[in-house]
């Protein structure tokens, strides 16, 4: 079976890392939730959506190899791959921040990737099945041309797109909760990586 899984929030959580530099720059109060939404709200909230748009570049580019896996990613993936499965990250990122230091955010993902999926050296998804798309679109015409037969993502609009591959197997990864399988059909929504057995037979 060919498994897409989505990076940015799927795949690599930056709750505590967008947290932490934020504190560092003084950006948030203390007290503010350990979570990168909290980060992002705040500083919307007070008007500075630019501050927050400058950190995600430095954040996903010079501080990249900081961000960590969710838990349970690394056996889903040792399991999956031992099991025959063929994985492939297939993602939505810019390759340069829309403000401050142009950081190439493509090679920082890479870069994270060989560090952080492998075991004792050798990686559990070899680099070329890891794809980084400019947009939306592309990322959904990639997930087509592979052939994808399950998509793990965590946003809504696209498993829900009118160009998602029709034959893939919709997996809504939300682990706060946000959503409902009510109000998604056609999508299975998990809340843990430890729970996709149940709905995945890996």
């Amino acid at each position: 079976m060919r498994i897409g899984i989505d990076f940015d929030n799927t795949i690599v959580s930056y709750d505590s890392l967008f947290y932490k530099v934020a504190r560092e720059r003084g950006a948030v109060p203390d007290g503010t939730p350990v979570n990168k939404v909290a980060v992002r709200n705040y500083l919307r909230q007070i008007g500075q959506e630019e501050i927050w748009t400058q950190m995600q570049g430095y954040v996903y580019g010079a501080r990249m190899n900081e961000a960590i896996c969710y838990p349970g990613v690394l056996d889903f993936i040792k399991k999956a791959t031992n099991n025959g499965h063929e994985l492939f990250i297939v993602s939505h990122k810019t390759k340069y921040p829309f403000l401050g230091v142009q950081y190439d955010l493509h090679e920082a993902a890479f870069s994270w990737v060989a560090n952080h999926l492998h075991e004792a050296g050798v990686p559990l998804i070899e680099i070329d099945q890891v794809f980084f798309e400019p947009s939306k679109e592309a990322k959904l015409k990639r997930a087509g041309q592979i052939g994808c037969q399950v998509f793990i993502d965590d946003l809504p609009e696209i498993l829900l797109s009118e160009h998602f591959p029709l034959t893939a197997q919709r997996i809504l990864f939300d682990p706060e909760g946000n959503h409902s399988e009510k109000v998604l059909l056609g999508c299975k929504v998990i809340r843990s990586w430890f729970d996709f057995e149940s709905c995945l037979p890996i």
